[in-house]
């Protein structure tokens, strides 16, 4: 299974390395108010990827930090209740009807 996972990624690394090698020629990019910006095809591409991947991982950052912030809510120690008996006070007692006397 290693052998396969390496044959694939040698394939992508040489894929990718042909297309850079036929995309060699420069590439315009116009910008507003006339600016242009002149660079391989492949420095392109690739700025174009990074900047793809750049905004994706911006937008996923705050679905991100709350779930790890429910994660770690989830995850803090829950207390537990003394072993203890605690004196219940005259008026936490339940109600009690008092016995009837004469019947």
């Amino acid at each position: 299974m290693r052998l396969l996972v390496w044959l694939f990624r040698a394939f992508v690394f040489f894929t990718l390395f042909a297309f850079a090698l036929n995309n060699q020629q420069n590439a315009t990019v116009r910008w507003f108010f006339g600016v242009e910006w002149q660079a391989p095809m492949v420095i392109v591409v690739l700025i174009a990827f990074a900047g793809g991947c750049a905004v994706g991982v911006l937008a996923m950052l705050p679905s991100w930090w709350r779930q790890l912030r429910k994660a770690r809510r989830q995850s803090e120690p829950v207390p537990v209740p003394s072993a203890e008996p605690v004196a219940a006070t005259p008026s936490e007692l339940p109600l009690e009807h008092p016995p009837r006397e004469g019947l």
